[in-house]
């Protein structure tokens, strides 16, 4: 019997371009506690992280308590102007829809380990008509913040993988460390918020320049 395979993928950066959005809603956070905002460049840094980390590293000089403020904020700001209709949609990167047909086919198990709250999470799936395709959603409103293992080893749990098959994909070092924690095949991508040099110092054990480069290059997992 083959032995189940998982690939479990992280969403902002590398399933769906959600940067416009995310900048959007942490300047209004900032602004709403009357702090500069940070350039965007950093703020795409952050993504990935859990709210508090992220505000953290955004803010190190601002108290735990400003820190905590900011992630509500944010989450304010984020829910407001999506109902608003203020926000864009977050596309799909080129290629995404087939490249989950194709590992479907071939037998693959497939999860997503983000930064997103549950809403957030389900929110871009079932716009995007992707919910199916998904066995596992580990999700910030359950763990720690990445680069912590918690999502790949519950996520491991849930589908009976052992860690020496399951690939790990992601577009920034947070994604590449956690799955190194876990035991997991670190797989970079190189289209998302990370440069590709971050990816491999961070434990990236192949990075893919190319959503169609996926496949070939799931052999370890």
């Amino acid at each position: 019997m083959t032995r189940p395979r998982l690939a479990l993928f992280d969403c902002d950066g590398t399933l769906v371009d959600s940067q416009a959005n995310i900048c959007l809603a942490a300047v209004e956070a900032f602004s709403l506690s009357g702090l500069t905002p940070p350039p965007a460049a950093a703020i795409r840094r952050i993504v990935g992280l859990s709210l508090v980390e992220a505000m953290r590293v955004l803010a190190p000089q601002e108290s735990e308590a400003a820190h905590h403020q900011l992630a509500m904020d944010y989450k304010a700001a984020f829910f407001r102007l999506r109902t608003e209709g203020a926000m864009e949609p977050e596309p799909l990167f080129e290629g995404i829809p087939a490249l989950l047909d194709h590992l479907a086919a071939q037998g693959w198990l497939m999860g997503v380990a983000t930064g997103k709250s549950d809403r957030g999470l389900a929110r871009v799936l079932a716009e995007h008509g992707l919910a199916h395709h998904f066995v596992t959603l580990q999700t910030a409103d359950r763990h720690p913040s990445k680069p912590d293992p918690s999502m790949v080893l519950a996520a491991m749990a849930e589908t009976g993988v052992a860690a020496e098959d399951v690939a790990m994909i992601g577009d920034t070092s947070f994604d590449m460390a956690m799955g190194k924690a876990a035991g997991a095949f670190a797989v970079g991508v190189a289209w998302g918020y990370h440069d590709v040099h971050e990816l491999v110092s961070a434990g990236a054990e192949v990075v893919a320049q190319e959503v169609a480069d996926l496949p070939a290059l799931l052999v370890r997992a």
